[in-house]
């Protein structure tokens, strides 16, 4: 077997007597999109943070294209080519929009000897891309909850990630912005690395509640529950699995895959 685009090997995190994520494995190939689901406390946001560098794991190990990342610093991640958004989005809210993105675009070591006229075209270019781009000079303080969610995803892409992790983008919005980021999801995947020329799909890796919605996106689950993956297969195959009807999904659940 090829070695794995991305691959996590037993990775373990405890808080005292708490096992958060209980020797966790698994592996996602180029151009996947897959989704990490679990109920609440199964240990999805602990293994981001785990993933982006916030956390330090007491074992295991994280490969990003061959090589060893688990203990490198969040910025250092950044830099090989991982991005992240959380749940609680947390912008500069006396900043407008644009000086949002332009702060992300900074973070790399290749962009801080652009000119600001050329970063401000790459941030221009990440909010039009999750269509917020008429909001560029608002201050991030006025938009709603929804528009904050896109400016969190243009801040990401703005760094050109090869893999994208997102934790709950779907978490308080309404029907209608759901399905606009929904759109934004699917144009990043298809349309492959923000800004680079290429012809790889963009890597993603989604933490999300709202199943019918994220199905849609997706191409293959994992499934946490006690800090450990109980199942993983296609969502039809998620679906239909006991351990997870009995752990998360209850009887009756319908994913919405097609």
């Amino acid at each position: 077997m090829a070695d794995a685009f991305f691959e996590v090997q037993g990775l373990t995190k405890r808080f005292g007597g708490l096992v958060a994520v209980d020797n966790v494995s698994f592996r996602i190939d180029q151009g996947e999109v897959v989704a990490l689901i679990g109920p609440n406390g199964s240990g999805k946001t602990t293994l981001l943070r785990l993933i982006m560098g916030v956390l330090k794991p007491d074992s295991g190990r994280i490969i990003f294209k061959g090589k060893d990342i688990t203990r490198h610093r969040s910025c250092d991640i950044v830099k090989r080519g991982i991005a992240g958004t959380f749940q609680v989005v947390k912008p500069f809210r006396n900043l407008p929009c644009i000086m949002n993105v332009m702060v992300a675009c900074m973070v790399t070591k290749a962009k801080r000897g652009e000119w600001t006229k050329r970063l401000a075209v790459k941030a221009r270019d990440a909010l039009e891309f999750v269509g917020i781009a008429d909001l560029s000079l608002e201050r991030a303080a006025v938009l709603s909850h929804g528009d904050l969610k896109r400016l969190e995803i243009a801040r990401a892409i703005s760094t050109e990630p090869e893999l994208l992790l997102l934790d709950e983008p779907f978490g308080g919005l309404n029907p209608a912005e759901t399905d606009l980021l929904g759109k934004s999801m699917r144009r990043l995947h298809k349309g492959g690395r923000f800004g680079r020329l290429h012809s790889e799909e963009m890597v993603m890796l989604i933490v999300e509640h709202k199943l019918m919605d994220l199905m849609k996106i997706v191409d293959r689950v994992l499934v946490l529950n006690f800090g450990q993956i109980i199942a993983q297969g296609t969502p039809e195959e998620i679906a239909s699995d006991n351990k997870v009807i009995e752990a998360y999904l209850g009887k009756g659940v319908i994913l919405g895959a097609s």
